[in-house]
Protein backbone atom coordinates (compact mmCIF):
# COMPACT_ATOMS: atom_id res chain seq x y z
CA UNK A 1 0.00 0.00 0.00
CA UNK A 2 1.41 3.42 -1.01
CA UNK A 3 0.58 6.92 1.01
CA UNK A 4 1.79 9.65 -0.97
CA UNK A 5 1.40 13.42 1.25
CA UNK A 6 1.51 16.24 -1.15
CA UNK A 7 3.60 19.10 0.01
CA UNK A 8 0.59 21.01 1.78
CA UNK A 9 0.07 18.03 3.56
CA UNK A 10 3.66 18.04 4.56
CA UNK A 11 3.51 21.46 5.69
CA UNK A 12 0.08 21.41 7.63
CA UNK A 13 1.57 18.21 9.32
CA UNK A 14 5.06 20.12 10.33
CA UNK A 15 2.71 23.25 11.66
CA UNK A 16 1.08 20.81 13.96
CA UNK A 17 3.99 19.68 15.13
CA UNK A 18 5.82 22.71 15.91
CA UNK A 19 2.57 23.92 17.84
CA UNK A 20 2.30 20.69 20.17
CA UNK A 21 5.74 21.18 21.22
CA UNK A 22 5.03 23.81 23.98
CA UNK A 23 1.75 22.43 25.00
CA UNK A 24 3.87 19.38 25.59
CA UNK A 25 6.47 20.78 27.35
CA UNK A 26 4.01 22.49 29.75
CA UNK A 27 2.56 19.11 30.23
CA UNK A 28 5.76 18.08 31.46
CA UNK A 29 6.53 20.31 33.95
CA UNK A 30 3.03 19.93 35.85
CA UNK A 31 3.34 17.50 38.89
CA UNK A 32 2.50 13.93 37.82
CA UNK A 33 1.20 12.82 41.62
CA UNK A 34 1.27 15.90 43.76
CA UNK A 35 -1.36 18.44 43.51
CA UNK A 36 0.20 21.84 42.71
CA UNK A 37 -0.76 23.10 46.60
CA UNK A 38 1.40 19.35 47.37
CA UNK A 39 4.33 19.87 45.04
CA UNK A 40 5.02 23.28 46.21
CA UNK A 41 5.38 21.93 49.67
CA UNK A 42 7.70 19.63 48.63
CA UNK A 43 9.81 22.25 46.45
CA UNK A 44 10.27 24.16 49.77
CA UNK A 45 11.27 21.34 51.80
CA UNK A 46 13.81 19.91 49.55
CA UNK A 47 14.81 23.44 48.84
CA UNK A 48 15.14 23.79 53.23
CA UNK A 49 17.27 20.18 53.37
CA UNK A 50 19.50 21.30 50.84
CA UNK A 51 19.69 25.45 50.35
CA UNK A 52 20.94 27.39 47.80
CA UNK A 53 24.22 29.06 48.83
CA UNK A 54 27.43 30.15 46.91
CA UNK A 55 28.52 26.08 46.50
CA UNK A 56 25.90 25.23 44.56
CA UNK A 57 22.66 26.56 43.32
CA UNK A 58 20.18 24.18 45.45
CA UNK A 59 17.53 21.22 45.21
CA UNK A 60 14.64 24.21 43.87
CA UNK A 61 17.52 24.46 40.88
CA UNK A 62 18.30 20.84 40.34
CA UNK A 63 14.66 20.24 40.49
CA UNK A 64 14.47 17.83 43.22
CA UNK A 65 10.82 17.91 43.73
CA UNK A 66 10.22 16.90 40.34
CA UNK A 67 12.68 13.63 40.69
CA UNK A 68 10.71 12.80 43.69
CA UNK A 69 7.15 13.39 41.93
CA UNK A 70 8.25 11.17 38.78
CA UNK A 71 9.40 8.16 40.88
CA UNK A 72 6.34 8.61 43.26
CA UNK A 73 3.83 9.17 40.30
CA UNK A 74 5.60 5.54 39.05
CA UNK A 75 5.76 3.59 42.61
CA UNK A 76 4.18 0.15 41.95
CA UNK A 77 3.05 0.17 45.94
CA UNK A 78 0.01 2.18 46.97
CA UNK A 79 1.97 2.59 50.06
CA UNK A 80 4.51 4.50 48.69
CA UNK A 81 2.47 6.84 47.27
CA UNK A 82 0.07 7.18 50.51
CA UNK A 83 3.86 7.79 52.66
CA UNK A 84 4.17 11.39 50.34
CA UNK A 85 0.82 12.57 51.08
CA UNK A 86 0.37 11.72 54.27
CA UNK A 87 3.77 12.78 55.19
CA UNK A 88 3.14 16.37 53.47
CA UNK A 89 -0.16 16.33 55.83
CA UNK A 90 1.93 16.28 58.90
CA UNK A 91 4.44 18.14 58.40
CA UNK A 92 1.03 21.04 57.99
CA UNK A 93 -0.27 19.90 60.92
CA UNK A 94 3.10 20.30 63.12
CA UNK A 95 3.31 23.30 61.00
CA UNK A 96 -0.38 24.62 62.50
CA UNK A 97 0.85 23.07 66.08
CA UNK A 98 3.63 25.18 66.25
CA UNK A 99 3.44 28.30 64.18
CA UNK A 100 -0.61 28.20 63.87
CA UNK A 101 -0.57 28.02 60.10
CA UNK A 102 0.16 25.66 57.07
CA UNK A 103 3.81 25.16 56.72
CA UNK A 104 3.37 27.48 53.27
CA UNK A 105 2.03 30.82 55.44
CA UNK A 106 4.50 30.72 57.99
CA UNK A 107 7.92 33.13 57.24
CA UNK A 108 11.09 31.46 55.42
CA UNK A 109 12.39 31.38 59.66
CA UNK A 110 9.25 29.37 60.70
CA UNK A 111 9.69 26.92 57.78
CA UNK A 112 12.91 26.37 58.52
CA UNK A 113 12.10 25.88 62.57
CA UNK A 114 9.22 23.35 61.49
CA UNK A 115 12.45 21.48 59.38
CA UNK A 116 14.29 21.45 62.46
CA UNK A 117 11.31 19.87 64.70
CA UNK A 118 10.78 16.78 62.10
CA UNK A 119 14.74 16.19 62.08
CA UNK A 120 15.36 16.16 65.51
CA UNK A 121 14.76 12.45 65.42
CA UNK A 122 16.26 11.45 62.21
CA UNK A 123 19.39 8.98 63.82
CA UNK A 124 16.34 6.89 65.25
CA UNK A 125 12.73 7.52 63.57
CA UNK A 126 9.95 6.48 65.56
CA UNK A 127 6.72 8.61 64.79
CA UNK A 128 5.41 8.98 61.06
CA UNK A 129 6.64 12.23 61.34
CA UNK A 130 9.96 10.54 62.26
CA UNK A 131 10.01 8.32 59.51
CA UNK A 132 8.35 10.48 57.01
CA UNK A 133 11.69 13.18 57.19
CA UNK A 134 14.03 10.28 56.86
CA UNK A 135 12.65 9.32 53.61
CA UNK A 136 12.15 13.10 52.71
CA UNK A 137 15.73 13.70 53.19
CA UNK A 138 17.08 10.35 51.82
CA UNK A 139 15.23 11.14 48.51
CA UNK A 140 16.27 14.73 48.52
CA UNK A 141 20.12 14.01 48.69
CA UNK A 142 19.84 11.08 45.95
CA UNK A 143 17.86 13.22 43.67
CA UNK A 144 20.29 15.96 44.39
CA UNK A 145 23.27 14.03 43.50
CA UNK A 146 22.17 12.05 41.14
CA UNK A 147 21.19 15.56 39.02
CA UNK A 148 23.46 17.62 36.79
CA UNK A 149 23.63 20.17 38.96
CA UNK A 150 24.57 18.10 42.64
CA UNK A 151 27.14 15.82 40.17
CA UNK A 152 28.78 18.92 38.12
CA UNK A 153 28.48 21.61 40.40
CA UNK A 154 28.55 20.18 43.94
CA UNK A 155 30.82 17.42 43.54
CA UNK A 156 32.94 19.06 40.77
CA UNK A 157 33.04 16.04 38.93
CA UNK A 158 34.83 15.97 35.57
CA UNK A 159 33.46 12.77 34.31
CA UNK A 160 36.54 10.67 32.88
CA UNK A 161 39.33 13.12 31.88
CA UNK A 162 43.20 13.04 31.67
CA UNK A 163 44.72 14.72 34.96
CA UNK A 164 47.87 15.62 34.81
CA UNK A 165 48.88 14.80 38.03
CA UNK A 166 47.07 12.62 40.76
CA UNK A 167 44.68 14.66 42.63
CA UNK A 168 43.63 11.86 45.63
CA UNK A 169 45.40 11.29 48.49
CA UNK A 170 48.35 9.44 49.86
CA UNK A 171 48.05 7.27 52.90
CA UNK A 172 51.17 8.13 55.43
Amino acid sequence: MSVEINRRDLVKIGAGAVLAVPAALAVADAPRFFTPAEFAMLDELTEIIIPTDEHSPGARAAKVAAYIDARTAEAFEAKDREMWRGGLKRVDALSNKMLGCPFLKGTPAQRVAVVITLAAHEKDPKSPEDRFFAELKSATVRAYYTSSIGIHRDMNYLGNVMLDQFVGYEVP
